[in-house]
């Protein structure tokens, strides 16, 4: 494709001169190869302007750029350069181009909310694969193109990843795509031109605060999503959050409200709970789900309702889900000797510990509730004393410990957590910083029949200590011990 062709929609600023045929794109100088364009984005850890001259160096053939101190042709003779007013906003626009608009021939599914992103795309995916439909996932845990795996490292990822998996699912005839869709990826325009079928709007708690600032930042960022829709597109959202409103206050699809308890055109009730599963009877029809807590009976009438306006029968959709077991490290439970349960789940805010908790309390009957849980490094500080108090207010026992460290001192942050807590939570809690070792303490000191809640890594295989990542799977630990 020729380079007038993809810079198409693009503010360019000046004479682009040269239209060499370009054979690539990407933003990531190491993967630059013959003939490739590279775009040069100043990202919130590097500038993509300092590695120009090693996508020379590697055969690009072309350089969009946005910095104007950037002498290109001096470090880079012979190369086109090509300057825009924002070269990541650029970037979206010419991933679309180069990979032919995918999203116009893959229905796109987009949810989004501080929880339950995973659980939803996942389970829409499940649901529409076991329809007969070739479908596509974007998400946390792992992409997938008809059933084989990508590996991933964002929620949401950068626009000419995204492209390229779109275009993949296009040629081998995917109908549907969910994705999920992070407050960072719609504030750093890395889905910016994408043509949604529909969006899923969860809930909106305390997260990422550390990057956002303000909380009516992080909405507004969230928002976003429901404001690209077009006419034809679904907006669904959870009535039962008192966000649910603005997210759809200025979008121009059509809306739909799902919830337990406010007015919606699909509703839950709970019926039965137990450690085994939930009986729920969503929209008059009972249905045995094998996921616990309250929040996951949202989810399940999110990934119905969803799947309604998508066009699935409604009795089909009911008997996909009702087969459907928990997704990876989300309320994952193991059982072993002496009756003990421990349950794994990804829970790393104050709402998501809290609502596992709750769930976990109601279910123990005489049972003890034991917590192991940190929190993260490099991230939102305000967060870690409620968490800790949050653990100390439900758990008979706690035990706080590493979640990702990064680049923060292990015990620095266990110190902030402690501030949330009183005589009363101080008394029942234990610091080990060693994630392994607390998972080993809480199992084998555990009594008879207790349930441990491991929390805030869920699927994630790795921790990351001073910045260096290491194999730490909490399932493989506990598993071990049990």
């Amino acid at each position: 494709m020729r380079l007038n062709d993809i810079l198409k929609g693009t503010a360019v600023i000046g004479d682009i001169g040269q239209n060499p045929e370009i054979t690539d794109i990407t933003s990531d100088s190491r993967k630059c190869t013959p003939g490739c364009l590279f775009i040069a984005i100043s990202g919130f850890d590097s500038d993509g302007h300092r590695f120009i001259k090693d996508a020379a160096a590697r055969g690009a053939a072309a350089v969009v750029y946005q910095d104007p101190s950037a002498d290109i042709r001096a470090a880079s003779p012979g190369i086109t350069a090509v300057r825009v007013e924002d070269s990541r906003s650029a970037a979206a626009v010419i991933a679309g181009n180069y990979f032919r608009h995918p999203d116009l021939e893959v229905s796109l599914v987009g949810i989004t909310g501080t929880n339950g992103k995973t659980t939803i795309a996942t389970l829409l995916y499940r649901l529409f694969t076991g329809l007969g439909y070739r479908c596509g996932l974007l998400s946390t845990i792992a992409n997938y193109v008809c059933g084989e795996r990508f590996e991933t490292t964002n929620t949401t990822q950068d626009p000419i990843t995204v492209n390229r998996l779109l275009r993949l699912m296009a040629d081998r005839g995917c109908r549907y795509c969910f994705m999920e869709v992070s407050s960072h990826a719609l504030h750093q325009g890395r889905v910016r031109g994408l043509r949604f079928t529909g969006a899923v709007f969860t809930n909106i708690t305390h997260d990422h605060l550390d990057y956002h600032k303000t909380f009516s930042e992080y909405i507004r960022c969230k928002k976003l999503l429901f404001d690209s829709l077009p006419e034809s597109a679904f907006a669904l959202v959870n009535s039962d959050d008192r966000n649910a409103r603005i997210m759809v206050q200025n979008t121009a699809a059509r809306v739909y409200r799902y919830s337990e308890g406010t007015m919606s055109e699909f509703k839950v009730r709970i019926a039965e709970r137990s450690l085994e599963g939930y009986l729920l009877n969503i929209d008059g029809r009972e249905v045995w789900t094998r996921f616990i807590g309250d929040y996951n009976a949202h989810n399940i009438c999110a990934v119905y309702a969803a799947a309604v306006l998508l066009g699935a029968d409604k009795e089909d959709a009911l008997k996909e889900i009702s087969g459907m077991g928990p997704v990876t490290g989300r309320m994952e439970y193991l059982r072993g000797r002496r009756g003990i349960t421990a349950v794994v789940d990804y829970a790393h805010t104050p709402d998501a510990l809290e609502n596992v908790l709750r769930t976990l309390l109601d279910l123990k009957g005489g049972s003890q509730l034991i917590a192991v849980f940190g929190c993260g490094g490099n991230r939102d500080r305000t967060k870690r004393p409620e968490m800790a108090a949050i653990g100390a207010r439900y758990a008979d026992r706690v035990i706080i410990t590493s979640d990702n460290p990064r680049m923060e001192d292990p015990q620095a942050i266990i110190e902030d957590m402690k501030q949330g807590l009183d005589s009363a939570g101080m008394a029942k809690s234990l610091f080990i910083t060693d994630r392994r070792e607390a998972i080993r303490t809480a199992i084998l000191t555990a009594p008879d029949g207790a349930i441990i809640l491991v929390a805030g890594k869920g699927h994630e295989d790795y921790q990351i200590i001073n910045g260096v990542k290491s194999h730490f799977d909490d399932k493989e630990i506990i598993r071990e011990v049990l």
